[in-house]
């Protein structure tokens, strides 16, 4: 979901906004302020857990529980991410 939300439609509704298009931070501090996003450095952490999770063979089951959590943690912020890009694109979700 980070990955289609912050690579691919952020940038293409950046561009319909006529909003500056450039680096993936600058793309998430110009979601910030139009209120797409809680925080584009939240977004960089749960970036970081991704790629740390999918990466990284974890054996500790402890280290595993954790960013599992935070993960789960990191659900709510991009699904409010997809609600605002959709609400910018005036598609009306339900959700919140």
């Amino acid at each position: 979901m980070q990955d289609t939300l912050g690579d691919k439609l952020l940038p293409r509704l950046l561009e319909w906004l006529a909003e500056p298009v450039g680096p993936a931070i600058d793309n998430l501090a110009r979601a910030e302020r139009l209120d797409l996003t809680r925080s584009g450095e939240e977004w960089i952490e749960a970036r970081q857990l991704r790629n740390f999770m999918i990466h990284e063979y974890v054996r500790d089951s402890a280290t595993l529980a954790s960013a599992l959590q935070r993960g789960h943690g990191a659900v709510e912020m991009l699904t409010q991410a997809a609600v605002a890009m959709a609400n910018a694109c005036g598609v009306t979700s339900s959700r919140t």
